[in-house]
């Protein structure tokens, strides 16, 4: 738990909970959005209640989480747009709260409807983070991977993690992974092995969530592609497209489903294999 600041803060603490309760009745679903539309910035805040930064950033980092669940999981049209707003502000109250540069920065980067589909300012957040805190190898880590991930740049990806691995303390594979990443440059092997190193590393979390999701994309990419080649090679075999995947050879007639149990799409026009988008297998990029 954070300190706690004075006796004025004993004094207000207890009827925090209450008046968040009454902002929140008020609000109601919009709470997050409307609340966000008075701030001004950071600095603004720390000036108007001094000494209190640190308890101030653990305020704003929860109404972050809670603005990014409420348009993920319930708002019709998802917008994202006050999230690099609050991320930011926390990350003014607290410089070295890494959580948020961490978590903000997989809200931001992760493809909409997912995430707010803005990887450019999550890479801004993670470089933010990185100057701030230049001892932590967690925080070049992750820009390492999402320059690898999200922007498909490998060669300032695996710069990263170098930079990475010269900090205390760091893990020495990611020396070995910035090479596999700068000898293999992108393909679906490397990203596998990006994706299995958060996975391992990252604390349970949106980090391993996000993660494990990436992995089995992946797999259901690679069973894609299986399924992909067996209708190739019957309609050079018949001459014809089937007209299901059920037609397929050795299935017994059943459907090919990817990793998460659900059917492939298939396009029996064109003769195409894909991930069903309503499969958790599915990501949008």
């Amino acid at each position: 738990m954070r300190k706690v600041l004075g006796l004025a803060w004993l004094l207000l603490l207890p009827a925090i909970p209450c008046l968040q309760r009454a902002i929140d009745l008020r609000l109601g679903t919009f709470r997050s959005q409307e609340e966000a539309l008075y701030v001004w910035s950071g600095e603004r805040i720390k000036r108007m209640a001094p000494g209190f930064s640190d308890v101030l950033a653990d305020v704003y980092w929860l109404r972050t989480v809670q603005y990014f669940g409420a348009e993920r999981l319930f708002a019709k049209q998802k917008r994202f747009e006050l999230l690099a707003p609050l991320v930011s502000i926390t990350t003014t109250l607290d410089p070295r709260m890494e959580i948020a540069y961490r978590y903000g920065a997989v809200f931001m980067a992760e493809p909409w409807p997912v995430g707010a589909g803005h990887p450019d300012q999550a890479v801004a957040v993670l470089r933010e983070g990185c100057r701030q805190n230049p001892r932590s190898w967690r925080l070049q880590w992750d820009l390492g991977y999402f320059l690898y991930a999200f922007k498909n740049d490998s060669h300032r990806a695996a710069d990263v993690l170098l930079k990475a691995a010269d900090i205390p303390g760091a893990p020495p594979w990611l020396r070995s992974l910035a090479g596999s990443i700068l000898a293999k440059g992108g393909d679906r092997q490397t990203s596998r092995l990006v994706w299995q190193q958060i996975h391992q590393q990252s604390e349970p979390g949106a980090m391993r969530d996000n993660a494990a999701h990436h992995l089995l994309n992946l797999d259901a990419r690679d069973g894609a592609d299986i399924v992909q080649r067996a209708v190739d090679q019957f309609r050079e075999r018949t001459g014809r497209l089937p007209t299901s995947l059920r037609e397929l050879p050795g299935l017994g007639g059943q459907a090919p489903r990817d990793p998460s149990g659900t059917p492939f799409r298939y396009d029996p026009d064109k003769g195409t294999v894909d991930i069903d988008p309503k499969s958790r297998a599915w990501s949008p990029n």
